[in-house]
């Protein structure tokens, strides 16, 4: 039988996962402001420990930490991504995946086994194309009401209301949408305001926020690479932040060198807008810590000469010590490939522990062993500035077998000041709340 060579080497890369040295760095090393950089490693094939899909058990949950209780606010729900909270308390849902042609349109080996794992992963489902609303009118915490508030869009992720307009960002355009307060669906047609970088979309998330007085949308736009190996004139607006005009279109680069920006928030405090970033693969178990930054305005951080500040990456060519010069390090690390995609600072009051914190959805390894990632973690702000480690919020995403049966995504508070966590994989917003008498 002939076989091709390049899914005879992707079946090994799929079967060789543990053909690794493993994790070297201390747990506590591997977040906070001064992670611990290892040598990088440049292993033949990348560690493949991708946790198969085993979807949640009747009745089990994840688990939430001492004195908080977890529940479902919806299920059933398919493949939802992104959560943003309306002002008259209703929720709002990217049930979303990557565009069909994400999966076909490959050209190298780490996108062919990339896309192995990922299917592996449960992530190749088709997209819905869709927003739902969810709705607590009376307060239990789940939602009575389910409608379909958009359909028919474009992988869609982000979204943002300004006014009387309802933002919403495809993989390949930024829309939007007539809003009345209370209003369960929307049937206007969209009108553009932007082209958004598309095409490969090797990452495919834009995730939005609008400024707070609402005169500029921004849109965090991943890599189309892992190292610019497809050439850096596919990364034309990518592996950034760009700024945009709702009025007119306009569009320029707020910050740059941001390998895949996804979750978006203002920080209350101190006003400043940050971001979570997921980091290059293929250098090694502890390496490269995904982290979250506050975004300096004309800022370049790195992507793809460097790393983590001035950390040369040696893969790439030609090189360039202008630019890695430029990069800024970023405030605090959240340990390598843990996927940490949610962000959200914490508005409520009913979770004191919460209070002036960051809290982050991690959706966890598919190339490190041990696997990392996985939870809902909180990080503590002081003086607008992230300290000490992490502190779970929600683990128990992986059954016994080490099967995926949940991968947090998007996190948003609700009216009442609990937390909401997208379940991409168990299709699923849990609710998290502090634990009853």
């Amino acid at each position: 039988m002939n076989r091709s060579p390049l899914l005879i080497v992707s079946a090994l890369a799929l079967t060789m996962g543990a053909c690794t040295d493993g994790a070297r760095v201390p747990e506590a090393e591997r977040f906070g402001p001064n992670p611990t950089l290892p040598a990088a490693r440049h292993p033949l094939l990348p560690t493949v420990n991708i946790a198969p899909v085993a979807r949640w058990p009747e009745g089990r949950t994840p688990v939430a930490a001492s004195g908080l209780q977890v529940g479902a606010f919806a299920s059933g729900l398919d493949h939802p991504r992104w959560l943003y909270r309306l002002p008259n308390g209703d929720i709002l849902v990217a049930e979303t995946n990557a565009p069909a042609r994400m999966a076909k349109k490959t050209r190298s080996l780490q996108d062919w086994i990339r896309g192995l794992v990922m299917k592996r992963a449960g992530a190749r489902v088709p997209s819905a194309d869709r927003i739902t609303l969810l709705r607590d009118a009376d307060g239990d915490g789940t939602a009575e009401l389910r409608t379909v508030f958009l359909e028919n869009l474009s992988s869609p992720f982000g979204m943002a209301l300004v006014g009387d307009r309802l933002y919403v960002a495809n993989a390949d355009s930024l829309v939007a949408f007539p809003y009345r307060t209370g209003e369960t669906a929307i049937t206007a047609p969209p009108v553009k305001i932007a082209d958004l970088p598309a095409g490969r979309n090797h990452h495919w998330t834009k995730s939005l926020v609008a400024s707070p007085d609402g005169s500029r949308l921004y849109v965090g736009v991943g890599s189309n690479s892992n190292v610019a190996e497809n050439g850096l004139e596919e990364e034309v607006d990518r592996a950034a932040i760009l700024e945009i005009d709702p009025a007119t279109g306009a569009r320029r680069v707020y910050a740059s060198g941001l390998r895949n920006p996804v979750g978006l928030a203002w920080n209350p405090r101190s006003g400043k807008l940050w971001v979570a970033v997921n980091e290059r693969d293929e250098l090694g178990d502890d390496l490269v810590p995904d982290y979250m930054t506050s975004v300096t305005p004309g800022g370049f951080y790195g992507w793809p000469w460097s790393y983590y500040g001035q950390t040369v990456d040696t893969r790439v060519e030609p090189r360039n010590p202008d630019m890695v010069a430029r990069a800024l390090r970023p405030d605090y690390a959240l340990g390598a490939h843990t996927a940490s995609l949610g962000l959200t600072f914490y508005d409520g009051t009913l979770v004191p522990a919460w209070e002036n914190a960051a809290i982050i959805g991690q959706h966890g390894s598919w190339n490190r062993e041990p696997r990392s990632g996985y939870k809902v973690v909180s990080v503590a702000f002081v003086d607008g500035k992230p300290v000490g480690q992490p502190r779970d919020i929600l683990t128990g995403f992986l059954n016994d077998d080490g099967e995926a049966m949940g991968r947090p995504v998007g996190v948003q508070t609700d009216a009442t000041g609990a937390l909401l966590v997208a379940d991409d994989v168990g299709n699923v917003i849990w609710r998290v709340a502090p634990a009853r008498p």
